[in-house]
């Protein structure tokens, strides 16, 4: 088992791909010190020399030597930590598969998510036409297990986790249904499982400050203040 000598994590409270990693390292039973950056507008100078090629949260640093990206960082956490709790699955095809998901999700859920709540009217309909076929295909991977990881949490639930709370949050603001028990019922109810595991919502940003910045930020993006919500 790695020593553990200095593990850091710089993110920020509302960032869905931080709590990725901080899941991740509660699954594992690992200390941490968590830095919360003010982002996007006042970065610190410390994150911008631990990740000079992105300049984006999250950041993992462990032993003085940083890693970027939220999906490589909680592999890079279970091939570390090798006791305990087993975040990615033994079978390498069952490994392949998760990892096919995330990307998914990554390119595809996320995108559509955005779509919906950057768009308005005829354009907006088109959109969530495309983000309900696209969350119904990530059902498939979910099928009638109870998590994406069979009967416990695994790697896929950790990288998916962020619709099950986000996706009610947008869907209220927009005032639209994406995934419901008609779209996509085994989905829903995994939204519902997911959040109840202690370790996942007692580590959620509180929802009431999560839907004002995310109202704001939409806001912001349809006037033309900003230019992206992430």
């Amino acid at each position: 088992m790695a020593e553990i000598k200095e593990v850091k994590l710089f993110g920020m409270w509302a960032s869905p791909f931080a709590l990725r990693v901080e899941w991740a390292l509660k699954l594992k039973g690992i200390e941490y010190e968590y830095v919360n950056e003010d982002i996007p507008f006042n970065k610190s100078e410390e994150l911008l020399r631990l990740n000079p090629v992105t300049k984006k949260i999250p950041v993992l640093v462990h032993n003085g030597k940083p890693l970027t990206e939220s999906l490589v960082i909680i592999e890079y956490i279970d091939d570390t930590w090798t006791e305990g709790y087993s975040i990615m699955p033994e079978d390498p095809y069952d490994r392949a598969q998760a990892r096919f998901w995330a990307k998914f999700a990554d390119d595809k859920c996320i995108s559509a998510m955005s779509g919906v709540s950057t768009s308005l009217g005829e354009a907006q309909q088109k959109m969530l036409q495309e983000a309900r076929e696209v969350f119904q295909t990530l059902e498939q991977a979910l099928g009638s297990k109870q998590f994406f990881g069979g009967d416990q949490i695994g790697y896929l639930d950790l990288a998916i986790g962020l619709f099950a709370f986000w996706m009610p949050i947008l869907e209220e603001i927009v005032n639209v249904s994406v995934v419901d028990n008609e779209n996509a019922p085994l989905l829903k109810e995994w939204f519902a499982r997911i959040l109840d595991v202690d370790m996942i919502k007692t580590s959620l940003p509180p929802r009431d400050k999560m839907y004002e910045l995310s109202k704001q930020r939409r806001e912001q993006f349809l006037s033309g203040e900003i230019s992206r919500l992430n």
